[in-house]
């Protein structure tokens, strides 16, 4: 019964976890690294063809971006989820494919010409469609037995759509403990879900810590403060332009937009253009209408009982194709953006602050968490001039962001969420934040409150059963996010194939051996074909 960590430690992306119980090797979360990376993840000490199965917290590529890798190297379990995250994990690792496999296709052009190993994306769009087949999807609040010893339980953890809390309970001989995986806490009274569910009680929390030194400023009157940016950035002439995550804040700005709209809050440019800029964004956002029913808080439920679609007004528009996306910057008039990816490092919103960043008339509004050293976080920080497409490009637009707004919890929410047990956990493991706040949150936590409250650093494995460390992670500066994120040469995924052979050989111990003469037949048919 041992929990080992590996991702989103003193770092706040590329969240995964192994928990190892009951005989069964399970993931929670296999998230991607975003922006720079600071310390250098251990890899999952298991193959990926010995994993039995992902319980995921929700969609955010911070947590599931890495799930087609792993069935690129052999994992053939199912991944768990609420039907929410399982529906939105079908766009977003599809997405997240075409862009490992476009950038592939970029950098090879120039390895061609000079010779060197062409480069091969970590994973392509087959491997994102068989991941996509094996969610199984789950309701908040249903129990269930994942494998002898092991039952299963989400709860509304209040970030995204069908994000969760996980509750794990173990059973191992007389032994029972049960884990909390917080996934990422949500923050109060945003639009469209609901506040974050409390649980009661757990010998293990796992929580996050993205926001665990800070506070959020107090909510602004988030439609007010959004139509003044607008009125001031239209009546310049100028456009608008919001990066902002596909999946969840883009459907925060077209709630907040539609009341706009409604209540006609601007002045002179009343039929104003929206332009949502991401065949992404587009999908989620019919999504997010498809389980309006089940999911969204009771105030966006009254709107929808009144036949009126919280997430759509006169005046949106939607562009799919990279023609449509282009058409949008010959537009004179002025306008408002939401492209993605909201902290600027891929997608079409690089396109769109290449052509708005060097006009005076025009704004950059951030309305999320801008991870370090994203081109985001570069922005908010003052930078003068920055480089897009090789190019270098004079920052001269307003760059604002819009305070409070966040799929996170502060630093009061984080604690209510942990005060919400009843009985102090046995150990609280601060992770998902960057390596000061984990620092700073977890001695709070133990100084201030009383918990036991410790940041394992990648690598750690802490004894479940007997509430001990078997190991202790240590910081190890990363190399740089290429080394971390190394693709799988082709002859590694030969070598993977062979390691997925072998565990199957394995689980067919004990079955009829005329059954098995057959299938050592066909090894061997095939060896002798390939053996040189």
């Amino acid at each position: 019964m041992k929990l080992v960590f590996l991702g989103a430690t003193h770092e706040v992306t590329g969240s995964c976890f192994l928990l190892e119980a009951c005989g069964r090797n399970i993931l929670i979360d296999c998230g991607m690294e975003q922006g720079r990376d600071t310390f250098e993840n251990q890899e999952i000490p298991v193959s990926a063809v010995d994993i039995d199965a992902v319980l995921l917290t929700h969609a955010h590529i911070d947590h599931s971006g890495k799930l087609p890798m792993l069935y690129a190297r052999g994992f053939r379990g199912k991944i768990h989820s609420t039907r929410a995250t399982a529906s939105l994990c079908n766009i977003m690792l599809r997405d997240c494919a075409h862009i490992q496999v476009a950038e592939a296709e970029w950098r090879n052009r120039k390895k061609k010409r000079s010779g060197d190993e062409l480069y091969v994306p970590i994973y392509n769009m087959e491997d994102a469609l068989e991941t996509v087949r094996r969610f199984v999807g789950h309701d908040y609040g249903e129990k269930f037995r994942l494998y002898d010893g092991i039952e299963v339980r989400f709860t509304d953890a209040g970030h995204l759509l069908g994000s969760a809390s996980i509750e794990v309970w173990i059973t191992e001989g007389s032994v029972t403990k049960k884990l909390v995986f917080s996934g990422d806490i949500g923050n109060l009274n945003q639009p469209l879900i609901n506040d974050p569910q409390y649980i009661k009680e757990a010998d293990y929390v796992i929580m996050e810590s993205t926001y665990g030194d800070r506070l959020h400023d107090i909510p602004p009157d988030y439609v007010t403060e959004l139509a003044n940016v607008i009125q001031s950035t239209l009546d310049a002439g100028g456009n608008l332009v919001i990066p902002a995550f596909a999946v969840g804040r883009t459907q925060m700005l077209l709630y907040y937009l539609r009341i706009i709209k409604e209540q006609k809050l601007i002045r002179g440019h009343e039929n104003f253009k929206v332009y949502v800029d991401s065949p992404l964004a587009v999908e989620a956002t019919q999504i997010f209408s498809e389980f309006m029913y089940d999911y969204f808080d009771s105030e966006a439920m009254k709107l929808a009982r009144k036949g009126i679609n919280p997430i759509s007004f006169p005046g949106l528009r939607t562009s799919i194709t990279s023609e449509e996306s282009k058409a949008i910057n010959f537009d004179d008039e002025p306008k408002i953006i939401i492209s993605a990816a909201g902290m600027c490092e891929a997608g079409r919103i690089r396109h769109h602050l290449k052509h708005n960043l060097w006009r005076e008339d025009s704004t950059i509004l951030f309305v999320g968490y801008q991870a370090e050293g994203t081109l985001g976080r570069q922005l908010l920080n003052g930078a003068t001039e920055v480089r897009l497409f090789g190019e270098t490009i004079k920052v001269a637009a307003r760059i604002k962001s819009l305070p409070g707004v966040s799929g996170h919890a502060d630093m009061n929410g984080l604690l209510k969420w942990l005060t919400s047990f009843e009985k102090k956990p046995e150990k609280v493991f601060v992770v998902h934040g960057e390596d000061s706040v984990c620092n700073r949150f977890a001695e709070y936590l133990t100084k201030e409150l009383g918990y036991d409250a410790y940041a394992p650093y990648s690598g750690t494995i802490y004894d479940l059963a007997r509430n001990v460390f078997v190991e202790e992670g240590r910081p190890i500066p990363a190399q740089g996010k290429a080394a971390a994120q190394r693709a799988d040469t082709v002859f590694d995924k030969l070598v993977l194939a062979g390691k997925r052979l072998i565990a199957v050989i394995q689980r067919n111990k004990g079955v009829a051996n005329k059954d098995l003469a057959k299938f050592a037949s066909q090894i061997h048919a095939l060896c002798d074909k390939w053996d040189r």
